[in-house]
């Protein structure tokens, strides 16, 4: 209770003197008293939904995903509003100092606001207050292909121009909108490629979550089938169960769905895809993650039959896995297919110019391909989202990537 308590009143006092800027930008008292009406509505829906409104165990979700973001970009709006404020409330301080030390009057008078700088401060606060609810209500379905090309010395012939589509952390409890999911997986079944790889967070906590959505993702295709391992969220960890009996079955309840739709779930395990006398190793792992993540995953269980001269894709949800341990392992694990980031659903990125976003800050390698000691991860930026309920700069990502050999045609 104290907690509610306290966030409510700084909250309240962030509007309240956010609210400065829009009395000195405005005269006329509709609008302020809309401002307030917006804060206190926000407010409102969040105290709500995280204390009376439907709980189905699990932290955030929809009805409290969508309060929460709502709450992110008004309080977005207000913070930087007040950096302005509070940057000419110092200067309004020395002024107001100096006239009464070196002036002839001898009262302490503050000098007004300036209009012009609370409307810009009002214009630039507006940016990320509209990025933020553009990606609510458009951004996190706004789907794209990446194509990546990888040479390598050692792929087998028969191997040349193979095409994987990668998809990674669908959460499908987060869906909305049943026609832009379907536009999605005709989008993946377009690109005609020779395999399907799934790497993680079908959910965001329960099996059941996925159960609107089975047939759909059936429909997904691939001449040498689709594979998939486990993600952090897949395991239940996120939710209260009753019983340790009930948390089993749900993820046996998951395993079973992604057999029934046509996925080859993978868990410490590998297969070789085959062309001919040319052979490819296939390996998942269950999740690894740096932290307080699960450390389920268990590379030398999954690499155990597979030649050391094989040719290596390896399935692992959480990048700082391959950080951490792939690439300083024994075997050589040519390309690894992660997710687990999300690009945080938020950040900058302009090819060949800017690629940048907060979660730089907590894994280095965060979307995008990269490379270490000759070896490839692929970091694909997420299907669905979570948490906050949209993409901002970071957009859902279907991965396509084509193997060559060095030196073919």
């Amino acid at each position: 209770m104290l907690r509610w308590i306290v966030f409510i009143a700084i909250y309240v006092m962030l509007g309240y003197y956010s609210l400065q800027a829009i009395k000195t930008a405005s005269r006329f008292p509709w609008v302020y008293y809309s401002f307030m009406a917006l804060g206190l509505l926000v407010l409102g829906n969040f105290v709500y939904q995280f204390t009376f409104g439907d709980n189905d165990g699990s932290v955030l979700n929809r009805p409290r995903s969508y309060a929460f973001g709502l709450l992110i970009a008004m309080l977005t709006f207000e913070i930087i509003t007040i950096i302005f404020l509070f940057s000419e409330d110092i200067f309004r301080l020395i002024s107001a100092g100096i006239q009464k030390v070196f002036g002839s009057s001898t009262e302490f008078s503050l000098p007004a606001r300036r209009r012009f700088l609370s409307m810009m401060a009002m214009g630039i606060a507006a940016i990320p207050f509209s990025a933020l609810l553009y990606g609510m209500y458009r951004g996190k379905y706004n789907f794209q292909v990446l194509t990546y090309d990888l040479e390598f010395e050692d792929l087998p012939d028969a191997f040349h121009n193979y095409q994987i589509t990668q998809i990674s952390d669908i959460h499908s409890g987060s869906f909305d909108n049943r026609k832009k999911i379907e536009y999605a997986v005709n989008l993946i079944n377009e690109q005609e490629s020779d395999v399907i790889l799934f790497t993680g967070d079908m959910v965001n906590n329960m099996a059941l979550e996925m159960e609107p959505w089975k047939a759909l993702f059936s429909t997904l295709r691939a001449k040498d089938g689709k594979f998939s391992i486990l993600g952090n969220h897949d395991y239940g960890d996120y939710v209260q169960w009753e019983t340790p009996s009930l948390k089993e079955q749900n993820l046996n309840a998951l395993k079973d769905m992604q057999d029934e739709m046509g996925f080859d779930l993978l868990l410490n395990e590998h297969r070789y895809l085959q062309k001919g006398k040319d052979k490819l190793a296939l390996l998942g792992v269950e999740n690894w993650g740096r932290g307080g993540f699960k450390k389920a995953g268990d590379l030398k269980k999954a690499v155990e039959g597979i030649e050391k001269n094989d040719f290596k894709i390896l399935m692992s949800h959480d990048p700082s896995h391959w950080e951490d341990v792939v690439i300083h392992d024994d075997y050589h694990y040519h390309l690894t297919l992660s997710g687990h980031t999300h690009g945080m659903q938020f950040g900058i990125e302009i090819p060949g110019w800017v690629k940048w976003s907060p979660v730089k800050w907590r894994y280095k390698y965060w979307a995008g391909i990269y490379e270490e000691l000759g070896q490839y991860i692929n970091v694909n930026r997420g299907f669905g989202f979570l948490g906050y309920p949209g993409r901002v700069g970071i957009w859902p990502e279907i991965s396509v990537i084509r193997l060559k050999k060095k030196g073919l045609v």
